[in-house]
């Protein structure tokens, strides 16, 4: 009979992660998990390792060596379409949505490319794509009310301000309905305002889908309010992992942000 007082398995883990180009060692023997609708940060200098980290677990740059696993299953190396339909999906630092589409279509996009019958057998609507573009749009016109862009729906993504394209953004990663989005920087270039906004934002975010996010920033009060635990990586290495509050007064920490 199984335990049900064991914990649940972790949604992801990393084993033993590396990243080489050529003789850089970008990620060394890193490893951590990450909960099922648990919400971690991931800091550290420039240079720490952090995009690298993303790119390895969302198939851009296969790692070197090394293991990862989404809900029990390798997806380790994987190209990048396979691993958004295993359940992760992505921003990133620089905001890429599609200049010539409306913010509707931009989060549309994020559903399309989970489909299981491609992009574009979709944008034909032929036979069951007509369901699949129909389900696309319903999960996008969700996401975008949630977000607060439904004003914004018609209109080209890329005339919005930056915080509002950010939110986009968001919106498209959530549209494939995964199990855990992978925020690069989302706050870069926001202002106070904006990072309060989108701060409440992500926490209805993990409310409303129940996945889970592992957020890179540098805006470290940003990290410290939101994330219920937080990861600090320096020279492609795990430095610290623990709680806000344990991670604020970790010595070796603080001597790598404060040179003390």
């Amino acid at each position: 009979m199984a335990d049900i007082n064991a914990p649940a398995p972790p949604l992801l883990v990393i084993e033993a992660l590396q990243v080489r180009f050529g003789g850089l060692q970008a990620v060394q023997a890193l490893d951590f998990s990450i909960g099922a609708g648990e919400l971690v940060g991931l800091v550290g200098p420039n240079g720490a390792g952090k995009t690298t980290t993303f790119n390895a677990i969302s198939g851009l740059h296969p790692p070197t060596a090394g293991w990862v696993a989404l809900r029990g299953r390798d997806i380790t190396g994987l190209p990048p379409e396979q691993v958004s339909r295993a359940g992760v999906t992505r921003t990133f630092q620089n905001v890429r949505l599609f200049a010539e589409l409306s913010v509707l279509e931009n989060v549309m996009m994020g559903a399309f490319c989970r489909g299981r019958c491609g992009l574009l057998a979709a944008m034909l609507r032929v036979g069951r794509h007509r369901r699949t573009e129909r389900r696309a749009r319903d999960v996008a016109l969700h996401w975008i009310e949630r977000l607060g862009l439904g004003q914004y729906a018609a209109q080209p993504a890329v005339t919005l301000p930056l915080g509002l394209q950010r939110v986009a953004e968001v919106a498209r990663a959530l549209a494939g309905e995964p199990c855990l989005v992978l925020l690069d920087e989302p706050a870069a270039g926001l202002n106070t305002g904006e990072k309060a906004r989108l701060t409440e934002l992500l926490r209805v975010v993990v409310a409303d889908s129940g996945c889970a996010l592992l957020l890179v920033e540098h805006d470290m009060p940003l990290v410290m309010g939101l994330a219920e635990r937080v990861i600090v990586m320096d020279f492609g290495r795990k430095l610290a992992e623990g709680t806000p509050s344990e991670i604020a007064c970790n010595p070796d920490v603080i001597r790598v942000y404060l040179g003390a």
